[in-house]
């Protein structure tokens, strides 16, 4: 799917995007079915550690992370991309249909950025240490990268790999906001970096329920935000970074890569065992270094 003249223009103007039914089952199958296999595999090793009572085989896919993390919550910081760096995943990040929709803001040469998060967000209460890394405060996606990449044009890309409503956390945002500049933030420990109270816009808020399918584009300096999950399902989602090939990341301590290029086509990671190195040797790298990913650091 190619974005419109329209679209473009509405993207420009609002510094955000809601593309409707842009993906398909075929197009997110594979990545959801890849989940399912991991938490299927992951649960049966609990059942036989004693660390649950039954395996709630038979709950969907919304809801059966929650069940297993009411009693035991050890799968849940396994599942992100990095962490979990399955094959599915790693396709998608070129999908053929996103990166249709991605050219339309970023140009035909494109990099997948390494902020690239998988989200299972959960019912409230149910988060390791009673708080959720999913739920966040309003910020700029421009805020949680280096100075370096300042710059440069980074389109954030959210995706629900499951119906994403204000019960279960949908995003909030502060449409027409973008185009001047990173606003002032600060890092909280247990809140995370968030714009400060001073600076945050005083205009109006769009709340943006999505579909499975739904594709939301988003311009790097538009504030926004993540609602707790009220529900008793899991907000399942994904968002990723994709900018123009040959620009500054804001994390040069991880992996970026061509996903499209009609430059140099040999140029795109295809190999999935090459990106799945790069990431384990960065992680242990930068933890062995104590790299600082975001540029605030946090407080008390």
């Amino acid at each position: 799917m190619q974005l419109s003249a329209e679209q473009i223009a509405q993207f420009e103007a609002d510094g955000y995007l809601v593309v409707r039914g842009a993906l398909e089952e075929g197009d997110l199958g594979p990545v959801i079915e890849e989940y399912e296999a991991y938490i299927d595999r992951r649960a049966k090793e609990l059942l036989a550690e004693g660390k649950i009572s039954q395996l709630y085989a038979d709950e969907p896919f919304e809801r059966r992370l929650a069940r297993i993390c009411s009693e035991n919550n050890e799968i849940y910081p396994e599942l992100d991309i990095m962490q979990m760096r399955g094959r599915a995943t790693f396709e998608f990040l070129r999908n053929e249909n996103l990166m249709d929709v991605v050219e339309g803001i970023v140009g035909s040469e494109i990099t997948c950025s390494p902020i690239q998060h998988t989200r299972p967000k959960l019912p409230n209460g149910l988060s390791p240490s009673g708080s959720d890394p999913h739920v966040v405060p309003w910020h700029q996606d421009a805020g949680v990268t280096w100075e370096e990449s300042d710059p440069y044009f980074i389109l954030t890309v959210w995706i629900p790999l499951a119906a994403s409503t204000v019960e279960n956390g949908c995003l909030q945002i502060i449409p027409r906001t973008h185009g001047g500049g990173l606003m002032q933030h600060h890092s909280k420990r247990g809140v995370g970096t968030t714009i400060v109270e001073e600076e945050l816009p005083d205009a109006e808020i769009a709340t943006l329920p999505m579909e499975k399918g739904d594709v939301l584009l988003m311009h790097k300096e538009i504030p926004h935000r993540s609602l707790a999950n009220q529900a008793e399902t899991i907000r399942w989602s994904m968002d990723l970074r994709y900018q123009e090939t040959g620009t500054p990341t804001g994390r040069p301590f991880h992996p970026d890569f061509p996903v499209r290029s009609c430059s140099n086509p040999e140029s795109v990671l295809t190999d999935y065992e090459e990106w799945c190195r790069l990431w384990v040797g960065a992680l242990e790298e930068s933890r062995k270094q104590k790299v600082q990913a975001h540029r605030w650091k946090a407080v008390d």
